[in-house]
Parts: structure tokens; C-alpha cells; sequence
């Protein structure tokens, strides 16, 4: 499956940054990681911080699918909103599932800072109405937030204008988010991982697995094979072939990045993450280098998606969009690309065991705040492996439909 197209910036700005060899031999480990984007970067240095001896193995380049692709917008916020969350688990559920992403985005930070990731920042995160009609759902949501304990605030039109120089007609401010580069963070978790003891092999595509009661044998395209005690599938939008059932919706979503803007504007004074309530919703952030990052526009995923009409078209109206919602700021368009992401019914990602999968793991952190799941799963799984109890590991089951 191709998982982006265009130019992402990521890419772009940091070129390949390390090179990994390919597995061309028969080889034995503890825990195979299949996927060695953010989500098995993130799983496999849970794992070198335990000691565990475990191996990373892609088909692709390192990073170059969904990861590079990736806005890295960090937030605890659910694609599914906490007040709609609470009628579909209850209420002591969704606040635990925000509550655990919040910590998540903390725990990010720390490890960037850890293993040396200087594109890394604490943001806070700004919720705003799309349309007028959704101030009553934004008073709810403020209202959920609030009573969950969240350090939340609610924005008129005039006073957004004032704090955040945007046009909409309301907003929640949340003081917990983040953002980072995944692309640099993926490496930067690697390198880390591999002086630990871990190897890390890219261009090394496994067409088949067997289960059994002792362990899994992994199967390569060039004939050898990898076997481990446990596996962890982190390998995103591609596992559906090891997953009976549908599990995930895949989309399209564009970006548009700007040519550095100048530091007058306001939206480049605030430290905030931007979205709105549209459905697919608009986000926005700014970059180091003083650019802005505009998505949205998703579309069903589909092999026409990869189109270049349909990402220009896309494109166009994102930054349609944007002068829509900040008059004031001239963006002049350099670079764009559209990147694959799934979604489920609940919003929540799926981490855990699968039935008729003995000694496996899933780390599959679907959604707007995918990264943010990663996490979550990486603690879950590693905690389970290392024999140690965790809080959460019931809570993003296969079976809680």
C-alpha cells in the first residue's frame, strides 16, 4: 500500500538521515517488531529501556510510509469528543482514555528530550467552531472537559480574535498538547535502540507468519526467516491481512506547507496547535523554520487518491480554507503531499492481544492522535511482556465492540 504522495516536509528538511542494513540472514530474538515507523520506533525503545532483546524489521526505508507523512500534532484529544465518548463507554472510561493520552504526550517529550530531538515543543491546543451552529457543542464539550479535570478555557469570537488572531465564532483552549517531528523522532528512537543491542533492518518485507504455542516464525520475501517468542505488530495500516475482521477505515488526508512567514502575524505568536469541528476537521501548526503546516480535506482512501490532480485540488482548497480563517496572513504555498490514516467507530486505537494470534501484540494507534496511541501502546505491550501489570491493558481490547 503506498502511504503518501508529494513532498512531506519532514522528508524534505532531513533528508534519509541514517542508513539500516536488510536481513539476509536466518535469525533468532526475543521480540520481532514488524514496522519501524513511530509506532515500533516508540515500542522498541520501551523495550531497550527494559533490557529486552528484540529486533525491528520493515519492509520500506525507515520512516518513509505514514511516519514522514504525519503533521505530528500531539493532543489528548480523541477524534471521537469526550462528551460523545462518555454515551458510547461510559463516563469513567472516556476520561480515563483522555487522561492517559494526556499523560502520553508528557511521556513523549521526555524521551524526545532524552534521546536528543530537538523538534519537540509543549504546545497548548485550540478547538475552534467551524460554524456558527457548533457553539453549543463546544459549550458541552468545554463543559465534559472541565468536569474530567482538564485545564481547559472558553473562547467568544472577539476573544479568540484577541488571543489567537483567528476568525471563528468560539474555541476551547486546552493547555495540554505538544508537537514534534515523528520522522526525526523515529530515527532518533533507533539510534538510541541500537545502542542499546537492538538491530534494526529496513527494505526486509515478511510475506507470512506462523503462531505457535512457543513462539512466531516470521517468513522474508529473499527466503530466510526471523524467529521470536513474541511479536509486535506495529506496522499501521498494513495489518489488516493479519486481522480477520474490519477493524479500521482508511482515508486520505492533505497538507499544505507555507514559505516561512514573518514573525508579525499573530498566528505565529501563539503557541498553539489549531483545529476546528468540521468533519473532516481542518489542523493547522507552525514549524521551527517558521512555516505553517495547513491539512485537511481528507477523502475515503483509494488507489485514485494518489492522483497528483486530486492533491493539487485538495491542496487549493486548504489554503482556501486557511485565508478563510486567517485573512490577515498572506501564505504563499511551497510544498504539499497527502499521507494515509485510519479511524475506528470509538476513536480509540486497537493495542493488545488477537484471538488465534498466540504470543503477539498490536500496536495500531488509529486516529488524529495516532502518535499519542503509540505511546499508550508501547507501555501497555512492553509492560506485558516484562511480566508487569498496567492499568490500561484492557482498555483498547479487540473485543470492546
Amino acid at each position: 500500500m503506498k502511504l503518501k504522495s508529494g513532498l512531506p516536509y519532514s522528508l524534505l528538511r532531513y533528508g534519509l538521515m541514517y542508513e539500516y542494513p536488510k536481513l539476509e540472514r536466518d535469525i533468532r530474538t526475543d521480540v520481532l517488531i514488524m514496522g519501524a515507523g513511530i509506532s515500533g520506533a516508540l515500542a522498541s525503545y520501551r523495550l531497550s529501556r527494559h533490557g529486552i532483546d528484540h529486533i525491528v524489521v520493515d519492509a520500506r526505508t525507515v520512516g518513509l510510509g505514514s511516519t514522514c507523512a504525519s503533521t505530528s500534532l500531539l493532543q489528548y484529544e480523541l477524534d471521537t469528543p469526550v462528551c460523545d465518548l462518555i454515551k458510547l463507554t461510559g463516563k469513567a472510561k472516556a476520561e480515563q482514555v483522555y487522561h492517559c493520552c494526556r499523560e502520553a504526550i508528557y511521556e513523549i517529550l521526555d524521551i524526545a528530550k532524552k534521546v536528543g530531538t530537538k523538534d519537540a515543543a509543549q504546545k497548548s491546543s485550540l478547538y475552534f467552531a467551524a460554524r456558527k451552529k457548533d457553539i453549543a457543542f463546544l459549550t458541552r464539550e468545554y463543559k465534559a472537559r472541565k468536569e474530567a479535570g482538564f485545564e481547559v478555557s472558553l473562547h467568544t469570537a472577539a476573544g479568540l480574535k484577541k488571543r489567537a488572531g483567528i476568525k471563528a465564532s468560539a474555541g476551547i483552549i486546552s493547555r495540554d498538547a505538544a508537537q514534534i517531528d515523528s520522522y526525526l523522532l523515529t530515527h532518533s528512537l533507533h539510534q538510541f535502540a541500537i545502542r542499546k543491542g537492538a538491530q534494526v533492518y529496513d527494505r526486509s518485507e515478511i510475506t507470512g507468519i506462523d503462531h505457535h504455542r512457543l513462539g512466531v516464525r516470521a517468513r522474508m520475501a529473499n527466503g530466510t526467516t526471523i524467529r521470536a517468542k513474541q511479536i509486535i505488530y506495529a506496522c499501521g495500516y498494513e495489518v489488516s491481512r493479519y486481522i480477520s475482521k474490519p477493524i479500521v477505515k482508511l482515508s486520505s488526508t492533505f497538507v499544505l506547507a507555507s514559505e516561512p512567514i514573518s514573525a508579525k502575524h499573530p498566528f505565529l505568536k501563539e503557541d498553539l496547535l489549531y483545529w476546528n469541528t468540521a468533519h473532516p476537521y481542518l489542523y493547522m501548526r507552525t514549524t521551527p523554520d517558521r512555516r505553517i503546516l495547513v491539512g485537511g480535506r481528507d477523502l475515503p482512501w483509494s488507489k485514485a487518491v494518489e492522483d497528483e490532480t486530486i492533491l493539487k485540488r485538495r491542496t487549493k482548497l486548504l489554503l482556501s480554507d486557511f485565508q478563510k480563517t486567517f485573512p490577515q496572513i498572506p501564505f504563499i504555498p511551497e510544498f504539499s503531499w497527502s499521507g494515509v490514516f485510519g479511524s475506528t467507530k470509538d476513536g480509540m486505537p486497537y493495542i493488545g492481544t488477537y484471538k488465534g494470534k498466540p504470543n503477539s501484540y498490536f500496536a495500531l494507534g488509529y486516529g488524529g492522535n495516532g502518535i499519542v496511541f503509540s505511546q499508550v501502546a508501547a507501555n501497555i505491550i512492553t509492560d506485558a511482556i516484562a511480566g508487569k501489570k498496567n492499568k490500561l491493558k484492557n482498555l483498547f481490547l479487540f473485543d470492546r465492540n
